[in-house]
């Protein structure tokens, strides 16, 4: 009797396999925006090595550079590409830098939602009763202000309770848990709609039957199967999140201004734009619009592949 050796693909082969890479493969606008959003990614990783110069080595920065327009345009200088900023600042190399900021804080912020809105979807979902209540009325409290009142409000809170010096020293981690803090309802009220359907299944009875706790049912057999709309919500909010901290940082409420995240460097910007300065401004926004236009639309795909009653293919 001859032995056929079978052996099991491995999990980057069950992944080039499977139907989601399928779908990615066909559409372009997808591997397109995949394809910049990566670029976003690596630039922002690489930033000490792609940047012309750093931004936060005061001793290369001279003030006499300030405000030099782009390389293509008269009075431009060839060591500054996209112009300088009112400190003498490369553009590029800010706009790298800043890229890094933003994102650090965009994906720290949507970490910080998931947490939260997992463990609170979760509890409210499976425990029911008082606890759903109680947990769903303070999101339902929660979503009646808006992002950018609660962002506002905490940061405002957090500059006159610890000063201006640590709030711009931890400045990052202060946005992440602002942003967080601020978003978390909607994957709570998600994880809870989705564990609502799932817990009457059979599966979740069978764990209950054989004694598992109510932690190990809902993070290892619930929370698996309610990924899909997670995800989706994941990619969106990132895009959300780098809006609310550029807000913020165009309000004066972000980062500070010897650490440029891309929001504000646009605010630095906006005061010499009627001087004629308009690349201050125009380049980080290009770049921000960009990043934020490729995340919602691999968010729309998402959407519609999770979604086999709408998705074409």
């Amino acid at each position: 009797m001859t032995n056929v050796n079978t052996k099991t693909p491995s999990r980057w082969q069950q992944f080039l396999d499977s139907d989601f890479f399928y779908f990615f493969k066909r559409d372009k606008v997808a591997m397109f925006s995949f394809a910049v959003f990566l670029s976003f990614v690596l630039a922002a990783i690489f930033a000490p090595l792609l940047s012309p110069n750093d931004p936060y080595d005061l001793a290369s920065i001279d003030i006499m550079d300030s405000e030099l327009p782009p390389t293509w345009m008269e009075w431009g200088d060839e060591r500054f590409l996209l112009g300088t900023d009112n400190q003498g600042r490369d553009i590029l190399s800010t706009i790298l830098y800043g890229l890094r900021i933003s994102l650090m804080i965009g994906l720290g912020a949507v970490a910080l939602q998931l947490l939260l809105g997992i463990v609170i979807g979760l509890s409210a979902g499976y425990f029911g009763g008082r606890i759903d209540s109680f947990l769903m009325r303070i999101a339902d409290v929660q979503l009646s202000f808006s992002t950018m009142m609660v962002a506002i409000i905490v940061s405002a809170i957090f500059k006159a309770s610890f000063g201006s010096d640590f709030y711009s020293e931890y400045a990052i981690l202060m946005l992440v848990v602002i942003i967080g803090i601020a978003e978390w309802p909607q994957y709570a009220r998600t994880v809870r709609a989705s564990v609502l359907a799932e817990k009457k299944k059979e599966y979740v009875e069978a764990a209950q039957v054989m004694g598992f706790k109510a932690p190990r049912i809902m993070f290892r057999h619930i929370l698996p199967n309610c990924l899909s709309p997670i995800l989706v919500i994941c990619t969106v909010q990132v895009a959300n999140a780098i809006m609310s901290e550029a807000a913020l940082s165009f309000l004066g409420l972000g980062m500070p201004v010897d650490k440029p995240s891309l929001g504000s460097l646009i605010s630095i910007g906006f005061t010499y734009i009627f001087s004629g300065a308009w690349w201050i401004t125009a380049f980080p926004g290009i770049v921000l619009v960009t990043l934020v236009l490729v995340i919602n639309l691999l968010g729309d795909w998402l959407r519609d592949v999770f979604n086999p009653k709408i998705y074409k293919g």
